[in-house]
């Protein structure tokens, strides 16, 4: 079964950004809610930011005013743009897509972020 597919991270330094894409390769997606969570190292998996299907969007408080969620929904994609990175965000960005009673997630992108 094919799961989403993250790109787009990488490492950058302290203060520079990344846009985070998430591809949907499956229908439903005008219906979903998307999700991008973060599997810092040592911690465990926490929610980052989400949009629902009416474009309800919710951030986390510790990256408010820093990223910023979208979706396409001619392409069938989601994307997190990263702005003002922190050693902080170091982490695995995984996407996840939830339609109906499903859910579908991606194995993620890995972002490093170095001082």
């Amino acid at each position: 079964q094919v799961q989403l597919i993250e790109s787009g991270g990488g490492s950058v330094q302290v203060g520079g950004s990344l846009r985070l894409r998430c591809q949907v390769p499956r229908g439903g997606f005008r219906d979903s809610d998307l999700y991008w969570y973060r599997l810092p190292p040592r911690k465990p998996l926490e929610w980052v930011a989400n949009i629902t299907s009416q474009n309800v969007i919710g951030y986390r408080d510790s990256v408010k005013g820093r990223f910023v969620i979208s979706r396409d929904n001619e392409r069938n994609e989601f994307y997190l743009h990263m702005n003002k990175l922190q050693p902080e965000d170091t982490a695995l960005y995984r996407c996840r897509q939830r339609w109906l009673e499903y859910n579908y997630w991606g194995p993620g992108t890995q972002v490093t972020v170095s001082s």
